[in-house]
């Protein structure tokens, strides 16, 4: 299974960004063999529809869960119709929130 994280930074030890749509990165982690990913998000810096977007660029990468602090309506919208499971509330070490996630 693949976790995508939004994230400040292309690391595991990056923060987690509350912000899914506007994060500047996704760590996305490979959960059985911990291998990463962290491609930048192309939807940023979109002046509109960046959360449907960066839905789009994680479905395309295969991403079944994301983890990040929250998340708006229509990326809410878009993350549904990929079949992509959506962890709110998430703060702290990117790292440390996958690992939360697994022992859940």
């Amino acid at each position: 299974m693949k976790i995508a994280v939004s994230a400040t930074g292309g690391s595991l030890d990056a923060e987690v960004e509350p912000r899914f749509g506007r994060c500047a990165y996704f760590v996305i982690v490979d959960a059985e063999t911990m291998l990463m990913e962290a491609p930048e998000n192309p939807g940023a810096a979109a002046s509109g529809g960046a959360g449907p977007q960066a839905a789009q660029t994680l479905k395309q990468r295969g991403v079944e869960v994301v983890l990040t602090g929250q998340v708006g309506p229509n990326a809410q919208g878009a993350l549904d119709t990929a079949g992509i499971k959506v962890v709110s509330g998430v703060s702290g070490k990117v790292r440390a929130a996958v690992e939360a996630y697994q022992a859940s």
